[in-house]
């Protein structure tokens, strides 16, 4: 791969993830060079993807689009992204970034076109009457961005992949769990129905401050069942090189931490965003070290019949086989 190539597309992707997301930001830092380099432009592509969707820039700011144009924005993002796997002329800095990478570490296609369907789910207004609903959501928004990274990271074997998947499931019941006030104000809920009807909370007033006592109980939650998600990925550590286990350590448990702070927070999670402070990020990086290297010495228990499982890939291709014939809807 040259690097006069690599540049600029590199500094594109440093500059997403410098305003995207200052925690993958932090532990990005401690992957090899070479891996680091991967992680930061698929996250680049992953970035661009969601704020096409939502209207946003880096994350934030999201605007509620007309089905019509959300769709539409929809079709090119997947056209684009099938054209990252042929010889076709790309125009946009996070699509070229995410051709190297899907090309040099053989991400799959069905992966990448996994987590355009999650979005679309938001396009559809798509609801969740159950948690395997909601985690069905977030394994195409954030369960095969964990497949992805994996790739990245050297790993092939479907066990490790698993774990792999189950760390982007928990980093996304958390975010749930953190950002329900927000999305709720883009008419978007990823809480439950069931849950729902069961606290006397009608999804359409999660907003209103008469029911924040009973949302921080279903905020509560929904990072109990992250927990886990955590320590099943935790397990897959030994079998990563050590410094891609180290910056995933990280990475998990700067997540972990927000959906404690969540839980201890109760109705008053959402009087402010919650993040970790930089001492409490320098603590994640020493605990993600003392993880990595003591994970190696202890025993792999298999992974859990009871967690979520990620679908077989051979259904992904066979829902992918034939876009055209997917109506507008995507029911």
């Amino acid at each position: 791969m040259s690097s006069n190539v690599d540049q600029p597309l590199l500094a594109h992707a440093e500059q997403s993830i410098a305003q995207g997301s200052k925690s993958f930001a932090a532990a990005s830092r401690l992957f090899d060079p070479r891996t680091r380099r991967a992680a930061v432009m698929l996250y680049a592509w992953c970035r661009h993807c969601d704020d096409v969707i939502d209207g946003q820039e880096s994350g934030h700011d999201a605007t509620l689009l007309s089905p019509t144009e959300a769709g539409q924005r929809l079709a090119r993002l997947r056209e684009q992204t099938r054209a990252a796997y042929t010889d076709a002329p790309l125009h946009t800095p996070a699509f070229q970034a995410f051709r190297q990478v899907a090309s040099d570490h053989g991400i799959p296609a069905d992966e990448a076109l996994d987590l355009l369907q999650g979005f679309e789910m938001d396009v559809n207004g798509q609801h969740y009457e159950t948690l395997e609903d909601t985690l069905q959501y977030c394994y195409h928004v954030a369960g095969v961005v964990g497949l992805m990274m994996g790739r990245v990271m050297g790993v092939r074997d479907a066990a490790t992949l698993d774990r792999a998947c189950d760390l982007g499931l928990g980093m996304q019941l958390t975010n749930i769990a953190r950002d329900i006030i927000e999305d709720a104000q883009v008419g978007r809920c990823y809480l439950p129905q069931e849950w729902l009807r069961l606290a006397d909370i009608p999804p359409g007033d999660l907003a209103e401050h008469e029911h924040r006592t009973a949302l921080g109980l279903l905020a509560g939650r929904l990072v109990e069942h992250a927990e886990p998600y955590y320590a099943s990925a935790e397990v897959g550590l030994a079998a990563l090189p050590w410094r891609s286990a180290w910056a995933v350590a990280t990475a998990a448990s700067v997540y972990r931490q927000i959906g404690l702070k969540v839980q201890q927070a109760g109705q008053h999670a959402w009087d402010g965003r919650i993040s970790t402070s930089k001492p409490e990020k320098l603590a994640a990086v020493l605990a993600g070290l003392w993880r990595t290297l003591t994970r190696r010495w202890r025993a792999r228990p298999a992974r859990s019949r009871s967690l979520w499982q990620r679908p077989d890939p051979s259904c992904a291709r066979a829902r992918h086989a034939a876009p055209a014939a997917v109506s507008a809807s995507g029911r």
